[in-house]
């Protein structure tokens, strides 16, 4: 059973890869890897790509960027052009709905975060079941698009049940 290694990159659609990107780098020390899509490009659209990503009808890839956060998977960027949705999903809603990083400082990695322009929706507080080991501590923000990031630290690791079947991944 080895034919899949681990998560490689998470797609995020935000209406200004460049102030996204901006938002990343001052928050979470984000590096471009590189840009797929460019603004001389022609946007990327019509029947076969719509088929090819899911996209739905008159939706064009203006453009698409891959950024690096740590050790973690990569975020791919896409901004698009006629695209049907103005709202990212809330925590509550179906589907992949927030990104969570971890950092050995919680406070400095929250006042980044600040002021980067993420606003934080409650003070850093502790986790729950199996992250709730001393010096814990986890805060959501949501960013300048709407979209949410989680900041969490554990210090002292995580515990499992009896019948775990394996142990979180925590970057190095």
């Amino acid at each position: 059973m080895g034919i899949v290694r681990g998560m490689n990159h998470v797609g995020l659609t935000v209406p200004d890869i460049d102030g996204a990107t901006e938002f990343f780098k001052k928050g979470l020390d984000a590096k471009v890897a590189y840009d797929s899509q460019m603004p001389e490009d022609p946007p990327r659209g019509g029947s076969e790509v719509e088929r090819f990503l899911g996209i739905p009808a008159g939706s064009k890839i203006t453009r698409k960027r891959m950024i690096v956060i740590g050790s973690g998977p990569n975020i791919e960027m896409f901004q698009f052009e006629n695209a049907l949705s103005d709202c990212p999903a809330d925590l509550g809603d179906y589907g992949y709905t927030h990104l969570s990083f971890y950092t050995d400082d919680i406070d400095e990695a929250y006042e980044n975060m600040k002021a980067a322009g993420g606003e934080p929706l409650s003070e850093i507080h502790q986790n729950t079941r199996y992250e709730d080991t001393e010096g814990n501590g986890t805060v959501y923000f949501r960013t300048p698009w709407g979209s949410l990031i989680e900041l969490q630290t554990l210090p002292n690791g995580y515990y499992y049940p009896k019948d775990s079947e394996s142990e979180v991944f925590v970057p190095e």
